[in-house]
Parts: C-alpha cells; structure tokens; sequence
C-alpha cells in the first residue's frame, strides 16, 4: 500500500511540474472522447436508419388501368414463382388513392386531389424481396429482355414497374461516406491525443533524470521507475475521460432525450447503451494514455 501511495504521489508531482503540457493533453483527451461520444452514436444511428429503410424496399407493379382483380392474381401467382420473392401483397385502386391521401396528409396537394373527377390511379402489386439486394434481379425477372431486346413484362396486365433500388444506393453511398469520414477524424484525434501523452510523459522523464539515475544507482528496478510515468499516463487519460463523459451526460439529459421523441434521427441514438458507451470511451482513454506512457517510456527510459 505505501508503495502505491508513493507512486502515486510522484505520478501527482510530476503533474504540477509539467502544468502547461499535462494541460493540453487532458484537453485533448477531453476533446477525443467528446467526439468519439458522437461518433459512435451517430454510426450506429446511420446504420440502423438504413437499415429500416432497406427492410420497406419492394417493387411496385402498377398494372393497366382496367385491368381486373383476376388478372392481377394471375400476375400475383406469376412473380411468386420468382426467387428471392417472400410475398406480394395486392393494392386496389381504392386502397391506393387512400394511401396517397395518407402520404399527403394537409400539404397543398390535397386540395388538387380533391378535385379530382373518379380515382385515376391503377390497381398494384407490391413485391417484397427476401433481401433488398435482390431486388434488381426480381425486377429483371418481371420484365425480361425481349426479342427486340428491350424489356418485355411478363404479363400484358403490366404497364410499368417501380422499383426503389436506387434510394437504398444513394442512403448506403451517404452512410458510408459518413463512416468513413468520421473514423479519419476519430483516428487523427486518438493519434494527436497518444502524441500529447506520451509528450507529457517525455517532459517529466527529462524534468526527473536525476532522480531517475539516482534510482538506478541504489538498484531500483525497472519497473520500480517506470509505474509513476504510467500512473501519471493513466491520471491524464482518466481525468480528460470523466470531463468528457460528464459533458456528455448533459447533452444527453438537456439535447438529445428531449428530442428523441420528435425526432427519429435522434431516437435511434438510443439504440446505443449510454452506460456500454461510457465503458468503452473510459477503456479508449486508458489505452491510449497507456500507449502514450510505453511508447515514451520504451524510446527515452533506457533502464
């Protein structure tokens, strides 16, 4: 226990000495682990608004306008025998001018829609994928290549089809642009941050190479010498950590639980843990105040 104390006293020592540089390095710390409380939130919201969208891409076949129910099943039974195709679900005309005013709710188009003479929209089907990825395949399958090499559908009932593969293409190119962004910046923080560490343990080492020497001569051991530069390492990471998980806690309490249930963006910022977060942002701090205190200790205590 006293060697503990002892360690750890020198570790608090050589903090005050080295003021200025200690400083700028809990700062950064602060500042990684800020941003990395963020980082890590909003990945893992893109990923998981992606996803929900991808689960709603189907197909829409939208069918000739006099086309009856009994064509339409015989379309039905046609795109089943399809692979990849899990089911299809058949929209009156009736069912879809309702789900158009449902869509529009009271914007101004609702006003042109009810002025409308009859219902002018045809009867559909909607085809849902087993996977979205296939969904480029199953719309291939609907309306194969021709003999004039232009796609044909596979029933005369068929006028067109809509197909909603390229909203899941624009939402994964933006996700993943997110991602890959976001991680540059969070490594070039974790990297400034190991950098001003192991900056701050230099300091000390070269401020208390007397007494290093001096401890060497009277036989101290290696790692006798080396646990106040790590525990001052691990002081840094710890203290720049629970500054940031504090300020996180607040925008957590005064920003983003107020909004979440306005806003779904914001909501699926809960589908991370706000205790698993805190876990892993404090281990990242100690990591990387460790690292800081090796790599340091590993160049400049030859011992």
């Amino acid at each position: 226990m006293g060697r503990i104390l002892f360690f750890l006293t020198e570790a608090l020592r050589a903090l005050r000495r080295s003021a200025a540089p200690s400083l700028a390095a809990i700062v950064t710390v602060i500042l990684t682990t800020l941003l990395l409380g963020v980082f890590i939130p909003v990945i893992k919201a893109s990923s998981t608004t992606n996803e929900n969208v991808r689960s709603q891409l189907h197909l829409r076949i939208f069918l000739a306008t006099d086309a009856g129910k009994h064509q339409a099943k015989v379309v039905e039974r046609k795109v089943d025998r399809i692979p990849h195709v899990a089911r299809t679900e058949y929209v009156s005309k009736r069912e879809g001018l309702n789900s158009l005013r449902e869509d529009i709710g009271k914007s101004p188009l609702s006003r042109g829609l009810e002025q409308l003479k009859g219902n002018p929209l045809p009867p559909s089907i909607n085809v849902y994928p087993d996977d979205p990825d296939h969904l480029n395949s199953i719309n291939s399958a609907i309306s194969p290549p021709g003999p004039n090499g232009k796609p044909k559908p596979i029933s005369s009932a068929i006028d067109s089809v809509n197909s909603s593969q390229h909203l899941a293409d624009e939402i994964r190119t933006v996700t993943n642009t997110v991602k890959v962004i976001l991680t540059v910046i969070a490594a070039l923080l974790l990297v400034a941050s190991l950098m001003l560490v192991a900056n701050t343990i230099r300091l000390s080492i070269y401020a208390r190479r007397r007494e290093v020497e001096v401890m060497r001569l009277v036989g101290a051991t290696n790692w006798f010498i080396r646990w106040p530069f790590v525990i001052e390492g691990l002081i840094v990471g710890l203290s720049g950590a629970a500054l940031a998980v504090g300020l996180l806690w607040l925008g957590k309490a005064t920003i983003i639980d107020p909004l979440a249930e306005n806003f779904q963006l914001i909501n699926n910022f809960s589908t991370v843990s706000f205790v698993s977060l805190v876990e892993l942002l404090i281990a990242s701090a100690v990591v990387v105040s460790a690292l800081g205190s090796g790599i340091t200790l590993r160049r400049f205590l030859r011992v």
